[in-house]
This record gives structure tokens, C-alpha cells and sequence, in this order.
């Protein structure tokens, strides 16, 4: 990517202002994923302060137009998947925004459930879960990363099935049990090493989690914590006043 040929000058437009409209000119130009100019051309191309070459890409960073990748440069950024407040399949949400779905699973285990685990699925004393992880992608990027516990009583033998796909379709299909409810909280946290490698994003990305609690004719059949990377998804939600209207269920879990 070459540097723009806008000319950054002193007029009532601050100096910031006008070359984060030239690097969001280039991007848009460009594409994702192409490197835009280092610090230093941007500096002697527009013969500004290393300061206001900063403030103009921390802004774009902020918006998500541009992303930083440590040891490597600053890149353009691939625009966010974005999803509506729904319940449907990680796969069907994809599959609507004509990208390719795929999982990786990391590991399945017999467990006995954390105290807030066992209480939101409803288990007695000694029963257990089934405790899985996986990344969902989205055209070969990870998106997300799900921990999730299922109860053994009602899912025996879930080891024996391939976990790459829609779990939801595996419920509905083989047991019987398709997902129909659900109740979800939505916070924000930074990445820390562990899920910064897990989801290939730079240390300190933001992340959307989600926990959800999901039923199956009443019976809770779920209750899974996903990590979304903030750069490359987002969410849009239709209000009504004093929540008339409002669906708050998000579909990009399964």
C-alpha cells in the first residue's frame, strides 16, 4: 500500500482528522489484510508528527477499520461478522452471511460441574457433564471460542460423536432434544495469552462473551461461555421501548 496523496495542511481540520481520512481512503482501496505505510512514511509523506500519525491510527484501530498485529505492522482489518439477536446454529449464522462454517474441536471430558454449572442445568448431587471446547471459524478464521458443559444424563456417550459440526442439529437429530429457549448475558474482556492464542489475535484483543443457558422442552441442556473476538464480530439489535419487542437470545453459538 502506498501512502496517499492527500495534502494534510493547517486549516480548522485537525491535522489527525485529515490523515485518518486519507488512511481510511486507502483502506477502503486496498482491502483487508494489506499493510498500510509504517509511522515513519506516513511522517515524511504528509510531513506531520509521529503524535498525530498515532492519534489518526489509534482512531481507526478504535472503529475497527485497522487492526495492529504485535512484531508485525498495522493491517487493514477484514470487516466484522455481524449477527442479529437470534437462536440458531453457529453454522446457520455463518452459512447466512455466505462464509464457510468449520470447528475445531479441542477436547471433550467427563466432569463433575462447577457449583454455577450444576445449579443453571438443574443436576443433582454426583451427576456430571460433559465438558467441551472448541473455535469456531468462519472461512478458515476463528471467530470463537466455546467452553461449554452438557449434562450426562441426558446426552450419554456425546464423546462418540464428531463435535465439528452443530451440536444443536446433534441434540435435535440424535437425541431428541432440540434447543428451543435460552437465556443469554453479553460482557466484555480483553484477551488474555490463553485465548489470544487460541483465537490467533493479538494479546489484549477485545472480546465479546457470552453466557448461555439453553433448554430443550424445559429441560436445560446447556450452558456454554463463548469468546467472540471483538474485531471480527459484532452484533445489531432492534429495540422497543421498555424491551417490547426485543429479543434478546443471540444465535452464533453451536
Amino acid at each position: 500500500m502506498s501512502a496517499s496523496s492527500r495534502v494534510i495542511n493547517d486549516g480548522p481540520r485537525p491535522k489527525h482528522a485529515q490523515l485518518r481520512d486519507a488512511l481510511a481512503e486507502l483502506a477502503a482501496t486496498e482491502g483487508p489484510d494489506v499493510a498500510i505505510p509504517s509511522e515513519r512514511e506516513l511522517m515524511a509523506a504528509h510531513g506531520v508528527s509521529r503524535a498525530t500519525v498515532r492519534k489518526a491510527i489509534d482512531g481507526l484501530v478504535s472503529d475497527g477499520l485497522l487492526q495492529r498485529i504485535h512484531g508485525k505492522g498495522t493491517f487493514v482489518a477484514r470487516p466484522r461478522v455481524e449477527s442479529r439477536l437470534h437462536l440458531a446454529s453457529f453454522s446457520q449464522d455463518m452459512r447466512r452471511r455466505g462464509l464457510a462454517p468449520s470447528t475445531r474441536a479441542l477436547g471433550i471430558e467427563l466432569d463433575e460441574p462447577p457449583a454455577d454449572v450444576a445449579a443453571s442445568l438443574r443436576l443433582g448431587p454426583g451427576e456430571q457433564v460433559w465438558r467441551v471446547s472448541r473455535v469456531r471459524l468462519a472461512d478458515g478464521q476463528p471467530i470463537a471460542h466455546e467452553h461449554g458443559w452438557y449434562p450426562e444424563p441426558l446426552l450419554p456417550a456425546l464423546n462418540r460423536h464428531d463435535l465439528g459440526g452443530s451440536l444443536y442439529d446433534l441434540f435435535r437429530d440424535h437425541y431428541g432434544l432440540p434447543i428451543d429457549a435460552g437465556e443469554q448475558t453479553l460482557w466484555g474482556e480483553a484477551a488474555d495469552a490463553t485465548y489470544a492464542d487460541l483465537l490467533d489475535a493479538p494479546l489484549h484483543t477485545p472480546l465479546l462473551v457470552f453466557r448461555r443457558v439453553s433448554t430443550s422442552a424445559g429441560k436445560p441442556l446447556e450452558h456454554v461461555v463463548s469468546r467472540y473476538r471483538g474485531d471480527r464480530y459484532q452484533l445489531h439489535m432492534s429495540l422497543g421501548r421498555d424491551g417490547v419487542g426485543t429479543s434478546l437470545s443471540e444465535g452464533s453459538n453451536k
